[in-house]
């Protein structure tokens, strides 16, 4: 064959094989960070290492972040517009942040509720959609009595964050579902002393398994509550399958699911490569469906 026919076979498979590549890359889903994931390399001589640290999340194809580091109308140790402008440079949005205070006495509840309102103040400045609190203080989980009152307070702080236009949710850990008090289950007795208009509830996977609990039930028994999801594993996530997330994944549309967040707290490699190796697990899993 001459050579000038050679050229046109060549430039064929040449923009067909690009083209083929070009058409064969999967997209990259609207999944966030928790940046407590990253906290070893983000906390680091504040706020030094904030910058490149969002880079990097950007980069790794996450779509937002979660944030777990506000203290006195700060985040990160910097105001609200400078962190926020440094997040829409690396590519991300600000869903939610992890705040929180341990019940106030009656005597105190005036001076928390103030801390709420600078603290609302702060995470409007910010653009979140969701302030979720993380913890409770250990009375919780010796009297169900204690237990309503932080039920009561979480629907008053949840009417705050709803004048303001954002949602207020609590996020479990494992305590909550292994707990009993008075033949109770923690987490079920929030579920139902909770105003589903001004409290949702953000629920880690992994915590709720580790607890003795099956997810799925739950979306069931309480449809639409769970608004934001903690993705998480024992390390990185897809490194086992111990928490057969293909299952948890089909009741996704009955949980009310509208945003999932990766959480690493464990590592196999280091911080940014175990985070990217659960995106890319996220990404790939074809019963992963994320909320437009």
């Amino acid at each position: 064959m001459k050579k000038r026919n050679l050229i046109p076979i060549i430039l064929f498979i040449a923009i067909t094989g690009f083209v083929s590549i070009h058409f064969t890359v999967k997209p990259q889903k609207n999944i966030g960070l928790q940046l407590y994931s990253i906290r070893d390399s983000i906390n680091k001589d504040l706020p030094k290492n904030v910058a490149s640290s969002l880079t990097r999340v950007g980069q790794m194809g996450f779509k937002f972040v979660e944030l777990a580091n506000y203290d006195n109308g700060k985040v990160y140790g910097m105001e609200p517009s400078e962190f926020k402008a440094l997040c829409l440079k690396s590519g991300l949005t600000i869903l939610s942040s992890h705040v929180g205070q341990e019940l106030p006495s009656q005597a105190n509840m005036a001076q928390s509720m103030a801390w709420w309102d600078k603290c609302i103040d702060a995470h409007v400045a910010l653009g979140v959609k969701f302030l979720v609190q993380p913890f409770m203080g250990a009375s919780a989980y010796r009297s169900l009595d204690t237990l309503k009152l932080y039920c009561e307070y979480f629907n008053k702080i949840g009417e705050k964050c709803k004048a303001k236009g954002l949602r207020f949710g609590y996020h479990n850990h494992d305590k909550e579902f292994s707990t009993k008090l008075d033949g109770k289950t923690m987490y079920d007795f929030m579920l139902a002393n909770t105003d589903p208009s001004k409290v949702m509830f953000e629920m880690d996977l992994y915590w709720a398994v580790m607890g003795g609990a099956k997810p799925v039930e739950y979306f069931n028994k309480y449809p639409g509550r769970f608004e934001l999801w903690h993705i998480k594993d024992k390390k990185e996530i897809g490194a086992d399958d111990f928490m057969h997330f293909d299952k948890i994944w089909a009741g996704a549309a009955k949980s009310g699911m509208q945003y999932g967040v990766v959480e690493v707290e464990e590592y196999n490699f280091d911080q940014f490569t175990s985070c990217q190796k659960s995106i890319d697990f996220l990404n790939s899993a074809p019963y992963v469906v994320m909320p437009k």
